[in-house]
C-alpha cells in the first residue's frame, strides 16, 4: 500500500515539474527587448491606426482615395518596425488630439507641435522633424516686420498653434480648416497675412499661389501623439524613431517627400 501512494505522489510531484517549466517557457516567450503588439492598448489588434489631416502638403494630402504624403510615410515605416499593419486615418486637425485621447486613434502623426497645452492630453515621442511658423503674405503688402501685424487680419488653420501667436498682434484672426485653404484665401485677395509653417508655404507657392514669406517667428518642434495610458506604444515608438535617425531612413524620408532634410534639430535657434 505504502509503495502505490509513493508512486503516486512522485507522479503527481513530476507532473507539477512538467507544469511549471511549461509557464516558464510560455512567459518566456511572450517576453523580449521590443515586446510584441499584445503589449500595445491598440484601437484594433495588429494594426497601427494613426490620424492625419490629409489637407497639409507635403505632410499628408490626397492621392485620389488615398493619403499621402512625409507624416504617412513616417506612420506606415513605425508601423512596419512594430511588426503592425498601417492603417492611416483621414480626420479633422483640430480634432485629432481628442481622437487620440478618446482611444479612436492609437496615435496622430499629423505634423503637431509639441506644446504644454497639448501635453496636457497626451504625450509626445521624440521629434521627427523641426519646423517654423512664417507669416506670409501678397506680394503687394506692406507688412515688412512683426510691428506690421499689429491690428491686420491674420488667418490660421484650426487648432493650430498658429492661433497664439497671431494673438500678439491683433483679435482679427479668421479660421479655416487647413493652411492651405488658408493661403488660398490670401491669394485671392482675404485676409493680410496667414501663419504657417515654411514648408507648407514654399509648397503653395510652387504650386502658383502669389504669396510670399516675410518673416519667420521661430522654430517648432513636431512630434507623434501617443494616448497618455498607452506607454509601451509609446516607448517602442521612440525606439523606432531612434534607429531611423541614426540608420539615415527618417532623413531619407524628409528628402524624398519634402525635398529637403528637416530631421536634424537646428542650433542657435532665436524667437
Amino acid at each position: 500500500m505504502m509503495k502505490k501512494i509513493k508512486v503516486l505522489l512522485m507522479a503527481m510531484l513530476f507532473i507539477l515539474i512538467l507544469a511549471a517549466c511549461g509557464t516558464e517557457e510560455d512567459a518566456n516567450s511572450n517576453s523580449g527587448d521590443g515586446g510584441s503588439d499584445s503589449d500595445f492598448d491598440l484601437v484594433e489588434d495588429g494594426k497601427l491606426t494613426f490620424a492625419s489631416s490629409g489637407e497639409f502638403k507635403p505632410f499628408s494630402y490626397m492621392d485620389g482615395s488615398d493619403m499621402i504624403g512625409f507624416d504617412i510615410a513616417v506612420g506606415k515605416a513605425i508601423a512596419e518596425k512594430l511588426g503592425l499593419e498601417a492603417n492611416p486615418v483621414k480626420a479633422k486637425f483640430s480634432g485629432i488630439v481628442t481622437g487620440v485621447t478618446e482611444g479612436r486613434y492609437d496615435i496622430a502623426v499629423a505634423s503637431h507641435t509639441i506644446t504644454e497645452e497639448r501635453l496636457e492630453q497626451v504625450n509626445f515621442a521624440i521629434p521627427y522633424y523641426y519646423s517654423g511658423p512664417v507669416v506670409y503674405t501678397r506680394p503687394d503688402s506692406d507688412i515688412k516686420s512683426a510691428d506690421d501685424l499689429n491690428g491686420k487680419e491674420i488667418s490660421v488653420a484650426r487648432g493650430t498653434t498658429y492661433i497664439e501667436m497671431a494673438e500678439k498682434y491683433t483679435d482679427e484672426i479668421p479660421q479655416v480648416d487647413s493652411d492651405v485653404v488658408a493661403l488660398q484665401s490670401l491669394a485671392k485677395g482675404r485676409h493680410d497675412a496667414v501663419i504657417t509653417d515654411d514648408i507648407t508655404g514654399m509648397t503653395a507657392i510652387e504650386s502658383g499661389l502669389e504669396v510670399e514669406g516675410r518673416l519667420q517667428l521661430g522654430v517648432s518642434e513636431q512630434a507623434i501623439a501617443v494616448n497618455k495610458e498607452n506607454k509601451a506604444l509609446l516607448d517602442a515608438i521612440n525606439e523606432a524613431l531612434q534607429e531611423m535617425k541614426d540608420s539615415g531612413e527618417l532623413q531619407a524620408l524628409a528628402e524624398e517627400w519634402i525635398g529637403v532634410d528637416i530631421t536634424k534639430e537646428p542650433e542657435n535657434i532665436q524667437d
